[in-house]
C-alpha cells in the first residue's frame, strides 16, 4: 500500500512566502511521487490545515503518513504545536498511523548550505580577508533555549570552519540578542565587513525585517554590512529532508530530550517541566476547505478560474 508524506508548514501573512513554500512542495512531490502520496498543510494564517491534508490522503487509501516539519529548529512549534495537531488528527481513524519526522536542526547539509550562501555573497563583493570579516548568524528565535543553542552551535562551526575574524548569533524575535542589538555590538568591533546570514527557508515578515535592519546599519556605518539569500529549495535542503524521511521510516526520528525544558529542569525554565502539550494556533488556523491554489496547478484553466470566482 502506498504511504503518504505530510509537509508541515507554519504559514505566513506574506503571499510570496506562501508561494515559496508551495514551490518547495512541488519539488518534493516530484521527488517522492513514485513511492508516496505527498500533501501539505499549515499551522496558521493559511489553508489547508493539517487535518484537511490528512483527510485528503486518507480518502485516497493512505493509512501510514510520515509528517515532515518544514522547520529548521525545534522550538514550541516542533515540540508542541505540530505533535498536538497530529496526535489529535490520528485519533479520528483507528487504522491511521502518523509518524512525525525530526526538524532539520544541526545537519551537515544545513551547514554545507550555509557555507554555500556565504561564499555566493562573497563572490559578488570586492575581496576582503575572512579575518577582517565578521559573521552574524540570525535564527528565528524561540523561548526554548535548546533550539536557540542549535543556532549558536552552527555559528561556532561556521566561525571555526571558515576562519572569520569573529562570529556571533542574533535572533529575529523572542530571544536575545535581537538583530539590531547584534549589529550594534558588532559595529563596536570595527570589522571591515559583516556578513549576515539568516537561517530561514523563505522570505516573509521576519526575513524582511532582518534585511531592513542590515540595510539601515550599512547606511549608518563606515564598515560594510551585507546579507545572504535564504536557503530556499537548494538540493542540499532536499537531501536534508531525505535524511529526515528515512529516520521517520526507520523509527529513529528522536528529539533532543536530554535538554528539553518540558522533560528536564533547565536553568531559567524550571516551570516548564511537565507542561501539558497543547497547540496555541487555534485562533489563527486556516480554514478546512480546499486551498485557493494547489502547488503546480495551472491557474489559467477554466476550472481554476471558476474556483477563484467562487472562492473555493
Amino acid at each position: 500500500m502506498k504511504e503518504g508524506i505530510l509537509l508541515c508548514g507554519h504559514g505566513s501573512r506574506r503571499t510570496n512566502a506562501v508561494q515559496a513554500f508551495k514551490s518547495l512542495v512541488t519539488i518534493l512531490k516530484e521527488r517522492y511521487q513514485n513511492n508516496y502520496e505527498v500533501d501539505y498543510g499549515f499551522l496558521e494564517f493559511n489553508h489547508p490545515t493539517y487535518e484537511a491534508a490528512v483527510e485528503r490522503m486518507y480518502e485516497k487509501g493512505i493509512r501510514k503518513i510520515y509528517a515532515l516539519p518544514i522547520i529548521l529548529f525545534a522550538g514550541s512549534h516542533a515540540k508542541n504545536d505540530i505533535p498536538y495537531e497530529l496526535n489529535t488528527i490520528q485519533t479520528y481513524h483507528d487504522d491511521l498511523t502518523i509518524a512525525m519526522g525530526k526538524h532539520i536542526g544541526v545537519s551537515s547539509f544545513l551547514l554545507d548550505l550555509a557555507v554555500k550562501r556565504i561564499e555566493e555573497t562573497e563572490q559578488k563583493l570586492p575581496n576582503i580577508a575572512r579575518k577582517d570579516t565578521c559573521l552574524v548568524v540570525v535564527g528565528r528565535g524561540t523561548t526554548d533555549s535548546d533550539a536557540n543553542s542549535d543556532v549558536a552551535k552552527l555559528t561556532s562551526m561556521l566561525w571555526d570552519g571558515m576562519g572569520f575574524g569573529f562570529a556571533t548569533t542574533g535572533y529575529s524575535g523572542t530571544a536575545y540578542p535581537t538583530v539590531d542589538e547584534s549589529l550594534a555590538m558588532v559595529e563596536k568591533l570595527g570589522f571591515k565587513r559583516t556578513i549576515v546570514i539568516p537561517f530561514f527557508f523563505f522570505t516573509g515578515v521576519l526575513l524582511e525585517r532582518i534585511y531592513t535592519s542590515v540595510t539601515k546599519r550599512n547606511e549608518l556605518s563606515t564598515g560594510e554590512y551585507v546579507y545572504t539569500d535564504p536557503f530556499g529549495t537548494d538540493e542540499l535542503i532536499l537531501k536534508a529532508f531525505d535524511e529526515r524521511l528515512q529516520e521517520a521510516k526507520d523509527g529513529i526520528a528522536n528529539m533532543n530530550c536530554q535538554l528539553c525544558k518540558y522533560r528536564k529542569q533547565i536553568v531559567g525554565f524550571e516551570q516548564d517541566q511537565g507542561k501539558e502539550q497543547i497547540g496555541h494556533h487555534l485562533n489563527v488556523k486556516g480554514i478546512l476547505f480546499e486551498e485557493d491554489e494547489k502547488p503546480g496547478e495551472n491557474n489559467n484553466t477554466i476550472t481554476a478560474k471558476i474556483k477563484n470566482m467562487l472562492g473555493i
